[in-house]
């Protein structure tokens, strides 16, 4: 399968940034095909709901920054993993804007299934990148193939790593 992990920590070393890559290589050594985007450190705004890809732009996005290289990876993944750290309830900034700029063309095409990596500091503070993520794979009409949660004792642990393994065995 081709896949499509979106890594939104700015922190290029840090526990998101890990578990991606721990996706990344699992997902590998199981024969996929994966692309790994540290969209942390893309400069990549906001959608401005301005409506031009709905209208003129023809489904293109009239803003031109770095969301252009995630177009034509997003119009070919069958799989899209997101990864987030948690700052304070939700996904972070960074992962937020290429989400919200998926608009312009509604659903990755080819997307058939998803799973969300998060990591934070805290328990408990999942429920809204949780509650986000659903919302974005039922609407899609896509299969969750699961979430991994890991707060600071179980960051970069062996048994996190065995559970974003699992994750990915689901593919």
């Amino acid at each position: 399968m081709n896949i499509l992990i979106l890594q939104g920590s700015p922190r290029a070393n840090g526990n998101t940034a890990w578990m991606a890559e721990e996706c990344r290589k699992a997902a590998e050594d199981a024969g996929h095909t994966v692309t790994l985007v540290d969209v942390g450190h893309k400069k990549i705004a906001g959608c401005m709901a301005c409506e031009y890809c709905h209208g003129k732009g023809n489904g293109a996005c009239v803003q031109k920054d770095d969301m252009q290289e995630l177009y034509p990876l997003l119009a070919e993944a069958e799989v899209l993993v997101l990864a987030a750290p948690i700052y304070y309830f939700t996904m972070s900034a960074q992962i937020q804007a290429p989400i919200q700029r998926i608009y312009n063309m509604n659903k990755p095409p080819k997307v058939k299934k998803m799973a969300l990596l998060l990591s934070s500091y805290s328990p408990n503070v999942y429920d809204g990148a949780i509650g986000e993520y659903h919302g974005i794979q039922r609407y899609w009409g896509v299969e969750d193939i699961g979430i991994v949660t890991a707060k600071i004792d179980e960051q970069k642990t062996e048994e996190t790593k065995r559970r974003v393994q699992e994750l990915v065995a689901k593919l």
